[in-house]
């Protein structure tokens, strides 16, 4: 796919998020004032990625009842190790979990960030909240 058509896939992602991705959106957003900077449908090689922190090399993947199905979860597998070779952490959420605790879900999240960048030897933001 072309880089231009691959921009305007992420573009309609973006108006047609799930309830989950937006929940977990909004929670991502409110990060930026702590340093951390999220991008949502960043377009990234072949793949669309659902959040990307570009500082953590860290890609969030919301996953819905489709990716327990085997076609899905080798593609998964062979996106996840496309971007390992790229030097990009895949860390995976489930949508049920966000849907059913999205407090815990996103802290987890956000520990998951704040791990990868000291992994990475980076500083740590000031207040994640």
């Amino acid at each position: 796919m072309r880089k231009g058509a691959k921009i305007s896939q992420a573009r309609r992602l973006r108006k047609a998020m799930t309830k989950p991705e937006i929940w977990l959106w909004g929670s991502l957003k409110s990060q930026h004032d702590s340093g951390l900077v999220f991008r949502r449908q960043h377009p990234i090689g072949p793949y669309i990625l659902d959040f990307y922190c570009v500082k953590a090399k860290l890609a969030i993947e919301v996953d819905g009842e489709h990716h327990t199905r085997d076609e899905q979860i080798i593609r998964d597998q062979i996106r996840d190790a496309y971007l390992a070779d790229i030097g990009i952490m895949v860390h995976r959420v489930i949508a049920r979990d966000l849907l059913m605790d999205p407090d815990e879900t996103i802290t987890g999240v956000i520990n998951v960030v704040l791990a990868r960048l000291a992994e990475l030897g980076l500083p740590l933001p000031s207040d994640p909240a």
